[in-house]
C-alpha cells in the first residue's frame, strides 16, 4: 500500500464529500457510499496487512483496545475527531482478514426539516407515555429520527431522558431536560439490564436503541406500562410487520394477552424507508401511525391486516400511509414519477392520484 492514505485522510475526505460510509475490505480500493452510491476513493487495492494497519490506526484513534473484536470477530463502536465530526465504527473479520465500515455522524443534531422528517413524525416528541416503535432496515435513518425526536423533547420539556445505545451516535446537551446516553458495553453491560436499571433511575422517556430479544422486548414492553414513555427501534418494515414482529416474539401460549396488552401500552408507530430522490440523493418517506380505538380494537382481535386502510383514511388524526408520503414526495418535486410507483404500496392507485393532483 505504498503511497496511499493513513486513515485520519480517508475520514476527512469521506466528511469533506459528504459521504454516509466508508468501506475497508481487503481486495479492493478503500471506498465510500455517496447519496447511496459505493464509489473507490482512489485507485490502490488494499491487502489483509493494509486493513490491519488501517484498523488498528483506528482502535488507537477511538483509544479502544481490540480485545472485544480479537475474542468475538466483530466489534461496534463510536469515537470523534475534534473539529470533524462523530464516526460509528463496526470492524469484523472476513475472509480471515479485518475489514471495517465506518459512518459518518455529524456532531450537531440534525434539523428535521433538512432532513424531510415531516411534523406527524416530530409531534410524536409531544407524547408523554406509552410505547413509540421507529422500524425500517438498516440504514434507513432510524437511529437520526430517534436523535431529532429526543432533541425536540429535550428543547421543549422538562424530563429526565435516558437513552441505551449502541455505540452512541449523536450526543445531546443538556437543554430544557436532562439527558443521560448510555452505551451498551462500555457504561452497562447489554440492553436488558441497563432497562431493567434504568427503571430505578427516575426516568420520563427511555429511549432503547434496538428491541433485539424476547426478554428485551418485554422488559420494554413493562416500563411503557408503568407510565414511562419508550421510543425503540425495531428491524421491521410497516406498522402491520412491527405489531406481528412484537407479538410473534412471545410464545404461541402468551400472543392473545400480548396482544391486548399491546393494544393498550402503544402509541404509535413510524416506519421509514430512503427513496432516491431527483438530484441523485437520498430522501425519507414515512408511515405513520398513531392509536386510535379502531386500532386497538383490530391488534386485540388479530386483525392487523385491516390497520393499513385505517391509516390510509386517518389524515385528519395526524396519521400518515407511506403513499400519501411517497405522493407528497412526487408532488413537491423531490422524487420522479417512476419512482413514486416503484415504491408505491398500490401503484395503480398510485398512478391515479398523481395523475388527479390528489
Amino acid at each position: 500500500m505504498a503511497d496511499s492514505m493513513a486513515l485520519l485522510d480517508y475520514l476527512q475526505q469521506a466528511v469533506k464529500d459528504g459521504a454516509s460510509d466508508l468501506f475497508i475490505v481487503a481486495g479492493g480500493s478503500v471506498s465510500y457510499k455517496l447519496d447511496g452510491t459505493i464509489q473507490p476513493m482512489d485507485n490502490k487495492r488494499v491487502f489483509p496487512a493494509d486493513t490491519e494497519t488501517l484498523i488498528h490506526e483506528l482502535y488507537e484513534m477511538a483509544g479502544r483496545t481490540e480485545e472485544r473484536f480479537l475474542s468475538t470477530g466483530d466489534d461496534d463502536f463510536s469515537f470523534a475527531i475534534p473539529g470533524l465530526a462523530r464516526f460509528r465504527a463496526n470492524t469484523y473479520r472476513q475472509r480471515g482478514s479485518k475489514a471495517t465500515v465506518i459512518r459518518v455522524v455529524s456532531f450537531d443534531i440534525p434539523n428535521h426539516q433538512a432532513l424531510g422528517i415531516p411534523e406527524e413524525v416530530m409531534q410524536i416528541a409531544s407524547l408523554t407515555h406509552g410505547m413509540v416503535l421507529l422500524s425500517g432496515t438498516a440504514g434507513s435513518g432510524k437511529s437520526t429520527t430517534q436523535a431529532c425526536l429526543i432533541d425536540r423533547i429535550n428543547h421543549t420539556r422538562n424530563a429526565h431522558v435516558i437513552t441505551l445505545e449502541d455505540p452512541i451516535e449523536y450526543l445531546h446537551r443538556n437543554h430544557r431536560s436532562i439527558i443521560s446516553q448510555r452505551e451498551i458495553a462500555i457504561d452497562t453491560a447489554n440492553y436488558l439490564s441497563a432497562l431493567r436499571a434504568c427503571l430505578r433511575q427516575a426516568p420520563d422517556v427511555i429511549l432503547l436503541g434496538e428491541m433485539r430479544d424476547f426478554e428485551t422486548i418485554r422488559t420494554a414492553m413493562t416500563a411503557a406500562e408503568t407510565g414511562h414513555l419508550l421510543i425503540a427501534t425495531l428491524h421491521t418494515k410497516g406498522a402491520v410487520s412491527t405489531i406481528d414482529r412484537i407479538i410473534d416474539s412471545f410464545p404461541p401460549t402468551q400472543q392473545s394477552q400480548v396482544r391486548t396488552q399491546l393494544s393498550m401500552i402503544l402509541s404509535a408507530v413510524v416506519s421509514q424507508q430512503l427513496l432516491p430522490d431527483q438530484n441523485g440523493g437520498l430522501v425519507p418517506a414515512f408511515e405513520v401511525m398513531f392509536m386510535n380505538p379502531a386500532i386497538r380494537n383490530l391488534i386485540r382481535e388479530s386483525k392487523n391486516h385491516q390497520i393499513d386502510n385505517v391509516i390510509a383514511s386517518s389524515g385528519t388524526e395526524g396519521m400518515l400511509s407511506l403513499d400519501a408520503s411517497i405522493l407528497r414526495l412526487y408532488q413537491q418535486g423531490r422524487i420522479s414519477a417512476q419512482t413514486a410507483l416503484d415504491y408505491a404500496n398500490t401503484p395503480e392507485q398510485m398512478l391515479r392520484r398523481m395523475g388527479s393532483g390528489t
